[in-house]
């Protein structure tokens, strides 16, 4: 190589590189990461093999990777709002609906048909709105979509402010929250509120979030990055801290996630798990232990006492497709009626024929604009030509029959939801919040706490 320049041999060139590397290095920038590389070698990381890390560097790469196992928050309790996991009631194959023979489908809608016999089949029309987005709902520049969730928005607030849930000295915790548009819009609608908290509970990291825009001082907003299902809202520090009236609220809470958040409102909220993954505490003496022992117990009745059922429950339904049997809260319902995991199993994958129902849409043709596309609701099922033949069912069902049966296997699973919280002491009901043509997804499930159950926390 010629003395100052790069010593890269450029074997296309048959020539060295005439590149000046920097002071004291032998190669130019270019070609001496190409050395570098080849003389060391890069490994799968072992955390998370998608990306890879050079050999010698691995054990520092270890303490910062993001695939880590990260210490957990305290709120997190693991399986603490699972349910009961009955392995043996859980159907082993899930077999598909179209390989059902037509006595066998014809048997399910019978048993679905007779456990729905004595329930409301025609829910209250309770479609309301909300001062706080008369502005945005005015406003030229939303485009439909988002005239859409603004008039679902103002909806649930609208139903919110009939049960009296929208008041001062309130923790409002939001469930599945995303960008936590709903919370947003409580926040404006208490404006003028003092004493008011935001807790925004959503496992995955969210882009574009709206809490963090929030200027009012009186209002405080804190995100749990954590799966409802191992969520102890007693464990939050926010709650034990100013320990305020709990109101449960979600738009669009996709199937399981509905079960998950009413057990961690209604059972895990409401009963004290202080005692869990508790270190062991050191050694007394004989003396000290009853001492302490006395102490607990002291303390123990008095967090029992200072437990009181949340003040409300207002979520929007969604995709009865994604429930589990493990998590539902309404098996004892189920059972009640003479069914069991197998038809739940069924009856939930069923449920989708209410939303998707095999219609002819133009979703495969060409006519559908981008626009259009991305105008469909969030959690609108969208199925491709293909699936939707092979699950026709063809000379069976017609589609406005496959639609009723969809539409009643929604309502007999919220039943069974509905079941679980009236059981439990809560005025709870369901209604259509919203028009089809707005959100299919347009029931809104709302409790409060009865008289009784107020005067027993008492």
């Amino acid at each position: 190589p010629i003395p100052g320049r790069c010593a890269y041999f450029v074997e296309r060139k048959k020539r060295f590189c005439k590149m000046i590397p920097a002071l004291g290095r032998r190669f130019c920038g270019e070609h001496g990461q190409q050395e570098e590389e080849n003389v060391r070698k890069r490994i799968p990381c072992p955390l998370d093999p998608k990306h890879t890390v050079y050999e010698d560097q691995l054990q520092k790469h270890l303490k910062k990777c993001n695939s880590r196992e990260k210490p957990k928050p305290v709120y997190f309790v693991q399986d603490i709002n699972a349910g009961l996991k009955d392995v043996a009631e859980i159907p082993e194959k899930q077999v598909p609906i179209c390989s059902l023979s037509k006595e066998e489908l014809e048997t399910l809608i019978t048993k679905l048909k007779k456990a729905s016999s004595g329930l409301e089949l025609h829910l209250k029309e309770q479609i309301l709105s909300h001062q706080a987005l008369q502005e945005a709902l005015k406003d030229p520049k939303n485009g439909e979509s988002a005239f859409k969730h603004l008039k679902q928005q103002a909806s649930i607030l609208g139903n919110m402010e009939k049960l009296h849930l929208l008041g001062p000295g309130r923790c409002f915790v939001e469930f599945g929250a995303g960008r936590g548009k709903l919370s947003h819009w409580v926040d404006v609608a208490l404006q003028n509120v003092e004493n008011v908290q935001f807790l925004l509970v959503e496992r995955a990291t969210t882009r574009f979030k709206v809490d963090g825009k929030h200027k009012r001082r009186d209002s405080i907003f804190e995100r749990l990055q954590v799966d409802i299902q191992h969520l102890c809202l007693n464990k939050v520090p926010i709650l034990e801290k100013k320990n305020l009236p709990v109101v449960g609220i979600g738009k669009h809470l996709c199937g399981a996630a509905t079960d998950l958040a009413l057990r961690c409102l209604v059972e895990s909220y409401t009963t004290c798990c202080d005692g869990e993954n508790e270190e062991p505490a050191p050694k007394r003496s004989r003396n000290d232990k009853t001492e302490v022992a006395s102490n607990k117990s002291v303390d123990n009745k008095s967090n029992e006492d200072n437990r009181k059922p949340v003040a409300g429950i207002v979520i929007a339904l969604c995709c009865h497709h994604k429930c589990d049997w493990t998590h539902y809260v309404g098996r004892e319902f189920f059972k009640s009626v003479g069914l069991g995991p197998v038809e739940f199993n069924y009856f939930q994958r069923m449920s989708s024929w209410a939303t998707c129902g095999m219609r002819e849409t133009k979703a495969s043709t060409s006519e559908e604009s981008e626009d259009q596309t991305s105008d469909r609701e969030e959690h609108e099922q969208t199925f491709s030509k293909t699936e939707s033949r092979s699950d026709t069912l063809q000379g069976i069902l017609t589609v406005e029959e496959r639609k009723d049966v969809g539409c009643l296997c929604k309502l007999l699973i919220d039943h069974g939801r509905l079941e679980y919280l009236q059981q439990r002491g809560y005025k709870a009901a369901l209604q259509y919040y919203t028009e089809s043509a707005v959100s299919l997804e347009n029931v809104l499930l709302t409790a409060v706490p009865s008289p009784s159950l107020i005067s027993e926390t008492t």
